[in-house]
C-alpha cells in the first residue's frame, strides 16, 4: 500500500472531472473508489460498481465507528467513502476518487497521504459556456452552479495541485506528471530514511 497513491479529484460542475476520471482509469489503469450510500438503487445501477447500497442504520454505525474517510448528506441521503475498501484497493493499485471539495478536505484530515488535485476551468466564462452547452439545467441552476464554482475555486490553496482543464489531453498529461512526481517523492523519502537509519 505504501507505494500506491490515493488521488482525490475535485472541481466545479461542468469542469470535466468525470471525463478525466474515465480516461485515467482506462489509460493509466487506476482503480476507482466506490462510495456507500443510503439512497435507493436506481435502475441500471449495480451493487459494488456504482455504489455500496446500505441502510441508514449501517451508515450511522460506520460514522460512529470511524469507518469512513469522509461523508455528507444530500437530500436526506448519506454518501461516504469507506476506509476499508480504499485501504484494500491501495494494496493492489493507485486509487482515484472524484468528490466535492468538503469531502476532499475531510479525506486529507483523516488520510494525510491523499493527493488532492483541483480541476479548474480556464475561466468562469468558459465554465458558463460549458454548462450552457450541456443544455441539462435551467438558467437558475446554472447560476447556482457558477456561484458554487467561485467558492470552490477560492479553496485552491488547500489542494496539493491545480490542473486547468482547457485541453483534456494536456490535463491528462499534467495529472500523469503529478502521479510520477508523487511516486518519485515517495521513493526519495524512503531512500533518505534508509540512509539516516544506516548512520
Amino acid at each position: 500500500m505504501a507505494d500506491n497513491l490515493l488521488l482525490v479529484l475535485s472541481g466545479p460542475s461542468g469542469v470535466g472531472k468525470g471525463t478525466l476520471v474515465k480516461r485515467l482509469i482506462s489509460e493509466m489503469n487506476l482503480t476507482k473508489s466506490i462510495s456507500c450510500t443510503t439512497r435507493k438503487k436506481r435502475e441500471g445501477e449495480t451493487e459494488g460498481e456504482n455504489y455500496f447500497f446500505i441502510s441508514r442504520n449501517e451508515f450511522e454505525n460506520k460514522i460512529k465507528n470511524g469507518e469512513l474517510l469522509e461523508y455528507s448528506n444530500h437530500f436526506d441521503n448519506f454518501y461516504g467513502t469507506p476506509m476499508s475498501y480504499v485501504k484494500e484497493q491501495l494494496k493492489l493499485n493507485d486509487v482515484i476518487l472524484e468528490i466535492e471539495i468538503n469531502g476532499a478536505l475531510q479525506i486529507k484530515s483523516t488520510f494525510d497521504r491523499a493527493v488532492l488535485i483541483l480541476i479548474s476551468p480556464p475561466s468562469i466564462t468558459e465554465l458558463k459556456n460549458r454548462l450552457n452547452g450541456r443544455k441539462t439545467e435551467t438558467q437558475e441552476e446554472i447560476n447556482m452552479r457558477l456561484g458554487r464554482a467561485e467558492y470552490e475555486l477560492t479553496s485552491f490553496k488547500k489542494y496539493d495541485y491545480v490542473v486547468i482543464n482547457e485541453d483534456i489531453e494536456k490535463a491528462l498529461k499534467d495529472i500523469e506528471c503529478i502521479i510520477k512526481a508523487e511516486k518519485l517523492k515517495s521513493v526519495n523519502q524512503k531512500e533518505t530514511m534508509r540512509k539516516i537509519l544506516e548512520v
